[in-house]
């Protein structure tokens, strides 16, 4: 989802190597590459770094970056402005990591278990990911560190100090860097997405007039709530507007229209989400609203254009697409 970053390596345990292929497969990852990690962090961030520059760990090498990022996948929801501040930072500095203020103070237990000092909290940063490095620098560091650094050693920033005298450059990081730990963690992580996803809704309505009218007054009323976008277009044009709210990951679609058995228009919106892969990640929404005002609109023929938006669903759902009908019969 960031453009600017060439090259995605993914390191895990040789166990899982095959479950990660088959989940870049699946979603359709194109920068991804897989490779085999060691039994430590250290050592584990060491085989992705070979990737681009050991002819013995990987047959085919990747092109060299200018800087390499290190993040870890129990902070899932770090944004695109905090990588690109370490980034620039490791540009100027040579490497660069996010903190954040320590939220509990840090003491140290005696050999009879009793406290024997505590730390100044206001002095200390909790180090956080994502890392970034010159690649050079942070690949001559792990060339030169000892099997104890790679056995018991946590922390990347360290190693550029110690054997490349690379003083990091500290970039405040949000909240939003906290880790997935344990278990009840995946419960509150599940929450943040699902609550990131409700809070966008696309609304589509055709050129006419009254559509319109229909189209502007609906974002109004929603916009208090959610971040709304609202496209007035005939969904059987290829709009570039719609194809970016789509990529921009839209979970969530309302489409007015004043036609009878419009399937064939919600089909072309379909289609495109599918294309997307969108709903490979979590359920889209679809609500299929048909706005009847004309002058002999039938309750039985509006309940018929229903039983087939409900038959349209069925197959839809079985792609993880969750489509409803709703029909407004207005004299």
């Amino acid at each position: 989802r960031i453009s600017w970053i060439s090259d995605v390596i993914v390191v895990v345990s040789p166990e899982n190597i095959e479950t990660m292929k088959t989940i870049i497969e699946k979603y359709g990852h194109k920068k991804a590459t897989v490779v085999e990690g060691g039994i430590t962090r250290h050592r584990s961030i060491f085989n992705g770094l070979k990737v681009f520059a050991d002819n013995e760990f990987s047959s085919h090498l990747l092109q060299k970056p200018e800087v390499v990022i290190i993040h870890d996948a129990v902070r899932p929801f770090v944004e695109e402005d905090i990588v690109s501040k370490v980034v620039m930072a490791a540009k100027e500095h040579g490497a660069a990591g996010a903190i954040r203020p320590l939220v509990s103070t840090v003491i140290a237990s005696a050999a009879d278990g009793c406290l024997d000092h505590s730390l100044e909290r206001a002095r200390y940063r909790a180090s956080e990911m994502p890392q970034a490095f010159l690649f050079d620098t942070i690949y001559e560091a792990y060339q030169q560190c000892t099997d104890y650094d790679l056995d018991y050693g946590t922390e990347c920033l360290h190693l550029a100090l110690k054997y490349c005298k690379t003083n990091a450059k500290l970039v405040e990081g949000t909240a939003d860097l906290w880790k997935v730990t344990y278990k009840r963690d995946l419960y509150a992580a599940e929450s943040i997405i699902k609550d990131n996803l409700s809070q966008q809704v696309c609304v589509i309505t055709n050129v006419k007039e009254t559509l319109a009218q229909v189209g502007f007054l609906l974002p109004e009323s929603l916009k208090s709530q959610i971040k709304v976008e609202a496209i007035s277009i005939s969904l059987s044009k290829n709009d570039s507007h719609l194809q970016n709210i789509i990529s921009g990951q839209c979970y969530n679609f309302v489409c007015v229209n004043d036609k009878r058995c419009a399937i064939q228009e919600i089909q072309e919106l379909v289609d495109m989400l599918e294309k997307s892969n969108i709903p490979l990640l979590y359920p889209v929404v679809l609500i299929s609203v048909h706005l009847d005002i004309s002058e002999n609109n039938s309750f039985s023929i509006g309940m018929e254009d229903l039983t087939m938006i409900k038959k349209f669903a069925r197959e839809t759902k079985k792609k993880n697409i969750l489509v409803y009908g709703l029909l407004i019969q207005y004299k």
